[in-house]
């Protein structure tokens, strides 16, 4: 079953689509990076005390850190 989540809430190593991104709250350059529904992203890393996510964006290979907060406006739909 697909679940869905928020960035920030996927766990590391966790491969999941993007669904839908509040484009109010987060600037341009997110969707310039390959941040838009439909892409496929795998969490790599996550920083202790609410630091940055790393986030491999599977579909152009890019590698993005991310803060927590703008995570929080990133749905997802988990596919492991």
């Amino acid at each position: 079953m697909q679940e869905e989540q928020r960035l920030h809430e996927l766990d590391i190593g966790e491969i999941a689509t993007i669904r839908e991104i509040q484009s109010a709250q987060l600037p341009a350059k997110f969707f310039e990076l390959g941040f838009f529904p439909g892409s496929k992203i795998q969490i790599k890393h996550k920083a202790p005390f609410n630091g940055p996510i790393c986030v491999s964006i599977l579909d152009n290979n890019a590698l993005v850190a991310i803060r927590r907060t703008e995570a929080q406006h990133i749905t997802t739909t988990s596919l492991s």
